[in-house]
């Protein structure tokens, strides 16, 4: 017996992972040429957004673990996009800013990546509205499982 909850066509997630999977794969090129990984991009856009951060609160923005954001940030200080200090109240925080090579990354992203992913969704009928109206449901659907609604 099929029961008609547990059929992959009616899940919303099987939706959400293959669009992640794909949107990830089609952001790779562009990534690779500037190199680095989506989940490193991730980052420096947190950063670019505001400089100077604990690792806690870059990864609360993330939803992540922060014992996944730190190999994430050992990788991206070895490669010169950031650097990391000690807190000068707390000693224990861990502090992360961009170096010259991190800021300068904005621009060389801004020259790759929104044309690139403009030219790949080129053929889905989404207009802007519509991926600002996708944007506030996943943001709900996010708020839902994170706990947030729950605060």
């Amino acid at each position: 017996m099929a029961h008609t909850e547990l059929q992959l066509d009616n899940q919303i997630c099987f939706r959400l992972y293959a669009a992640t999977r794909l949107i990830t794969q089609a952001y790779t090129p562009m990534l690779n040429a500037l190199g680095i990984t989506y989940p490193q991009y991730l980052v420096l856009m947190v950063l670019w957004e505001n400089d100077v951060q604990p690792v806690n609160d870059i990864a609360r923005r993330l939803l992540l673990e922060t014992n996944t954001v730190t190999p994430l940030l050992q990788r991206m200080e070895k490669q010169g996009i950031v650097v990391r200090c000690r807190g000068e109240k707390d000693h224990r925080q861990q502090i992360v800013s961009l170096t010259e090579r991190g800021h300068a990354m904005e621009e060389e992203a801004y020259a790759l990546i929104p044309a690139g992913m403009g030219k790949r969704l080129s053929a889905c009928p989404l207009s802007l509205a519509d991926y600002k109206n996708l944007a506030g449901e996943l943001d709900s659907i996010i708020d839902a499982l994170s706990g947030k609604n729950n605060e």
